[in-house]
């Protein structure tokens, strides 16, 4: 079978092993306190009073849930989607509101797929910094970092790096302003320029 040749007998074992311990461990957990403590007892790194509702998990026979770091007060939406084969580092008080998919690789497809010499296989890690907020259905691609207090609008999907205080939508998602002038009650977020 060619996909076993392609990962390896080690891995689909791995692979084996957290489909059963995912599928009959954690995904029959219908509280978030439960959750949580799965995840830790798997290995993720959580803060206290993080919030993990029913978030999906997928490509754990790379390394488990190990790369996975939530800081405290941090809330993850129902159908989240996280993809373990590289690091995802949430900071504190990050919100990622329902299904918002976060993606660590990309691989077209086996060895000899025709794509490969133009996409090779790469894994890099995704972080978002305290503070920020990814709204509903928002897409993170690989290797890209969200800056404290940022703001990523529903539905964009986000390819480079977005600046602290940023408000980036679209698709890709471009910074149309910056939340530093709400702190100033004189100025409405709707009068914020980009800067």
């Amino acid at each position: 079978m060619k996909s076993l040749r392609a990962i390896g007998f080690r891995r689909a074992i791995r692979y084996l092993l957290w489909s059963v311990a995912y599928r009959f461990g954690y995904r029959l957990l219908c509280l978030s306190p439960l959750r949580v403590l799965w995840l830790r007892m798997a290995g993720a790194t959580i803060g206290p009073d993080a919030v993990v509702m029913d978030v999906r998990l997928f490509n754990l026979d790379r390394s488990g849930v190990r790369q996975l770091h939530i800081g405290r007060d941090s809330f993850l939406g129902d159908e989240c989607l996280l993809d373990m084969a590289g690091p995802i580092v949430l900071g504190d008080q990050v919100t990622l509101a329902e299904r918002v998919t976060i993606i660590t690789h990309m691989n077209v497809g086996y060895a000899d797929h025709p794509l490969q010499p133009f996409f090779p296989p790469r894994v890099e890690a995704v972080s978002i910094a305290n503070g920020a907020y990814i709204g509903t259905g928002a897409i993170i691609l690989p290797g890209v970092r969200v800056g404290a207090r940022a703001v990523i609008g529903a539905g964009s999907v986000v390819t480079r790096d977005v600046q602290p205080e940023a408000v980036a939508v679209g698709t890709p998602a471009r910074v149309v302003r910056h939340v530093r002038h709400a702190r100033d009650p004189r100025i409405r977020m709707s009068d914020a320029r980009e800067e």
